[in-house]
């Protein structure tokens, strides 16, 4: 699995989401990195690490994790997720896992009609991005492109730097498991809990309150599935926290691993 590592001190282990790479972390990596020595992954069929020989689920993404893990030697590693990197984290809670877990806007805690919204509207985002994909240079250059193209994932997208928005949008489309990933989160299992007492770390879960891709009502039933688990909502926030609130995220991975359960 490729990843990228800056910084010195103890690992923590950064796991991205759906369509995204290791650049989703760029606005937090300077400050993560000043305090640990960051890992941050690409995970199987996106970015620079070749797909899974096998079916793509989130089960299976999960058990590529944990591979990485035990193969660098990074047993307990705190570990934080967003979105589809979220739930995989969350994931490993649940196994067992025993570094301190930060999951910020995880899928898999939502009802019937919110997963078919969820695949009709990332299908047709998709579908969209990757018929401009010649012209999105010049689109993301543009505070008025951005918020166009991005009105769904974050709060205030005329905001973000254009060679993120760049970067990510390309990633989306160069995904080779985009497609599989997104079938295994809309038709495989809802994401199970661990009741109370049987965690083996600490969960912090992240909510934006502006989240058009897994809306704020699905933070109290993961809180319900995970109820040892603490929630922080992030205000003026869309799906991801490491863009809309970068200090911020940055400053509750921090607070979190620096407490460990």
């Amino acid at each position: 699995m490729h990843s990228v590592r800056q910084g010195s001190g103890e690992p923590l282990l950064l796991v991205h989401g759906l369509g995204s790479t290791h650049h989703t972390w760029d606005l937090v990596l300077p400050a993560l990195a000043a305090e640990r020595e960051v890992v941050a992954v690409d995970l199987p069929g996106f970015g620079e690490t070749p797909p899974l020989s096998t079916e793509v689920t989130i089960a299976a993404l999960t058990d590529a994790v944990e591979e990485f893990v035990d193969a660098e030697g990074l047993a307990d590693v705190d570990i934080v997720g967003s979105s589809m990197g979220a739930r995989i984290v969350l994931e490993m809670a649940r196994r067992g896992h025993r570094g301190t877990v930060v999951a910020l806007d995880p899928g898999g805690f939502w009802t019937d009609g919110e997963v078919t919204f969820f695949n009709a509207s990332i299908r047709a985002s998709t579908a969209l991005l990757r018929v401009l994909g010649p012209a999105l240079p010049a689109i993301t250059r543009s505070a008025a492109g951005r918020t166009a193209l991005l009105a769904q994932f974050s709060a205030h997208p005329w905001r973000l730097p254009a060679d993120l928005v760049l970067t990510e949008l390309e990633g989306f489309i160069a995904s080779a498991s985009f497609d599989d990933a997104l079938t295994s989160l809309v038709h495989g299992p809802r994401q199970a809990g661990a009741p109370a007492g049987t965690l083996s770390c600490r969960v912090v879960i992240g909510w934006g309150r502006q989240d058009r891709v897994t809306p704020p009502r699905q933070a109290h039933r993961a809180i319900e599935l995970f109820p040892d688990a603490t929630l922080h909502w992030f205000d003026s926030c869309g799906h991801f926290p490491t863009w809309d609130q970068p200090a911020q995220a940055a400053s509750l991975t921090l607070d979190a691993i620096g407490h460990p359960a």
